[in-house]
């Protein structure tokens, strides 16, 4: 009897993916082989996101495209799991009769037995309290000496524009030492750098230790000899301390990236979304950052055409943005999500509106990373490869995350996937950088 096939596609954020690889483990203990052909899988499963109406959009798009596969391939039975099985879970049951088996984000350990239960014909909706993987093997999915790490799950902020704690829950931190062997474990499978992730980084530890913990399990994971880099990914400013930014100094393995979600400069949109900064305490932050650590990368996110926000509003956030310098910003356009107090607030932005400041906040921003960039060359950095093809590398400095920020071209012999070089930078656009490796002749 030949083992049944499993594909997967995995929607959605890095802790989404952490979820995803969690299931693929479970999946194969169980016997099932994976492929990453639909057309030969037995059994497909999509893990949704369903952060913002795009996102939802494209699980959607995603669930109809593979329910395809039970009609030409020989798939037979589709399971929808992830954020936006959390939320819509019996309309998606409702609405798309194909999909076999609905699963919430808090139930995704049920996996494997709502599969055997599938056998008998019936339809499963899963949905208990809202949660994530805690730890466990995982089938890792992203490139060569790189994973993710999942310190905690749930978020304890209450955003105004944010359905999150709904998706996932309140904060729930995961011990110290679960976290430092999972990091070892990975460590052994070649794992140099490992990012760290939750729906807030900083706040780890306050739930299950009643106290900041993030600078204690940086200082653990930075002795693991194997490991190169620890990365820091959605940190919130408010929870950015003075001992955090000394660790992250004298720890020369964490990298010098900040990952902080600001969303707006001006204090009445800030207050009205919920946020507990203001632009005076995220000046302060910004100037000491750069006064501890005057190279570190600074990443921020920004929501334009939020309720309310007035074009002064918007040119006082085009205004900062073009003052702080950022390497890398995001920019969304406010999208009402059902539920949430900014759904029905006042002064909702018409659609064009929003498009077109988020398109010149984007056109400002563009001209403040190539100069970021530009400020590199003739400097040396360290590269993780991540790809090569005749001869030439691409891969990430300490400034990139992987997917959401540039990457770096590299030239040199015998490069490697999944090892580090030092590279000479020698090119910078507006997103990437490239460069030879250091001591080798140019040809």
């Amino acid at each position: 009897m030949r083992a049944k096939k499993v594909g997967l596609v995995s929607l959605g954020c890095p802790k989404n993916l952490v979820d995803s690889e969690g299931l693929l483990a479970r999946l194969i203990e169980r016997g099932y082989e994976l492929t990453t052909n639909p057309a030969e899988a037995d059994v497909i499963v999509v893990n949704t996101c369903g952060f913002i109406d795009a996102a939802k959009e494209e699980s959607i798009d995603t669930i109809l495209e593979m329910a395809t596969y039970k009609e030409k391939g020989r798939c037979r039975k589709l399971v929808v799991t992830g954020c936006l099985s959390q939320r819509y879970p019996q309309e998606i049951a409702a609405e798309i009769p194909e999909v076999d088996a609905v699963i919430g984000t808090g139930s995704l350990e049920r996996l494997p037995a709502i599969l055997d239960e599938l056998e008998s014909g019936s339809r499963v909706v899963a949905v208990d309290a809202p949660g994530g993987f805690q730890g466990g093997a995982r089938i890792l999915a992203t490139y060569p000496g790189t994973a993710y790490l999942k310190i905690a799950e749930g978020c304890n902020h209450r955003c105004s524009f944010c359905v999150i704690p709904e998706l996932r829950g309140p904060l729930k931190s995961r011990p110290e030492e679960e976290i430092v062997a999972e990091a070892l474990t990975l460590a052994r499978q070649g794992v140099k750098e490992i990012i760290l992730v939750a729906q807030d980084t900083t706040s780890y530890g306050l739930d299950l230790y009643h106290e900041l913990r993030l600078p204690s399990l940086l200082r653990k994971l930075a002795a693991i000899p194997e490991i190169k880099w620890v990365r820091l990914l959605y940190m919130y400013p408010e929870r950015i301390t003075s001992e955090l930014l000394s660790t992250i100094a004298e720890e020369p393995k964490v990298c010098r990236y900040f990952d902080i979600p600001l969303q707006h400069a001006s204090d009445r949109i800030l207050k009205a979304m919920g946020r507990a900064s203001r632009q005076s305490s995220v000046r302060r932050l910004i100037e000491e950052i750069r006064r501890v650590l005057p190279e570190a990368a600074l990443r921020t996110t920004f929501i334009v055409g939020f309720p309310g926000e007035t074009e002064a509003e918007y040119e006082e956030l085009s205004a900062f943005v073009k003052e702080q310098e950022f390497d890398w910003v995001g920019v969304f356009s406010y999208s009402p999500q059902e539920g949430t107090p900014a759904a029905d607030m006042p002064g909702q932005v018409p659609e064009e509106v929003k498009e077109d400041r988020r398109e010149r906040l984007l056109k400002l921003q563009r001209r403040v990373s190539l100069e970021r960039n530009r400020a590199w060359l003739g400097k040396q950095l360290e590269v993780l490869i991540e790809r090569v093809e005749k001869g030439t590398g691409r891969g990430r400095c300490f400034r990139q995350a992987p997917e959401v920020d540039g990457i770096t071209r590299v030239r040199g012999r015998g490069l490697k996937v999944g090892e580090f070089v030092r590279v000479e930078i020698n090119h910078a656009s507006i997103y990437d950088l490239g460069g030879r490796v250091v001591d080798e002749p140019a040809h």
